[in-house]
């Protein structure tokens, strides 16, 4: 990752035209803080902030994802809840999701077959891939448990 150091994400938003903010600062530290499969949606990270004494608007998280996004620091995700969550961006990573669509829950998987697949299709096409993400949505073996249990009695 090319930008882990506060000095690094500062010279590539001047870089690119941006002011390196300490909010922008704080929001990538609770990125590279996170363990691996932990993902926020941007209300999770505003109250996360908030939580640290940081005064900031929602809309102004937002911006920050955007960029970071933009910048190749975060990854988007379209999970279950029907609002976007992010990650910090592991390129080159075989890292997919599972998601439960009645609780949410949400498992992370690596499967080099997806990715291998998805390179072999770009290639012949005569694109370059630069990220692979699957996710399946199903019911989690606890809410199949519980519609069982419910229809049994």
């Amino acid at each position: 990752m090319p930008f882990l150091s506060d000095s690094a994400l500062k010279d590539e938003l001047n870089a690119r035209g941006y002011r390196a903010t300490p909010q922008r600062q704080k929001v990538l530290r609770i990125f590279m803080e996170l363990t691996q499969g932990e993902h926020l949606s941007a209300e999770d990270l505003h109250m996360l902030l908030q939580k640290d004494g940081e005064r900031i608007s929602l809309s102004t998280v937002y911006r920050t994802l955007h960029l970071m996004v933009y910048m190749g620091l975060l990854r988007e995700l379209e999970l279950a809840e029907g609002h976007k969550h992010y990650e910090l961006y592991r390129p080159l990573k075989d890292h997919h999701h599972i998601v439960c669509v009645h609780c949410n829950a949400t498992l992370e998987f690596t499967e080099q077959s997806v990715s291998q697949i998805g390179e072999k299709t770009a290639s012949s096409a005569g694109y370059h891939v630069l990220d692979c993400q699957l996710t399946l949505y199903g019911i989690c073996s606890n809410c199949t448990a519980a519609q069982q249990r419910r229809q049994s009695a």
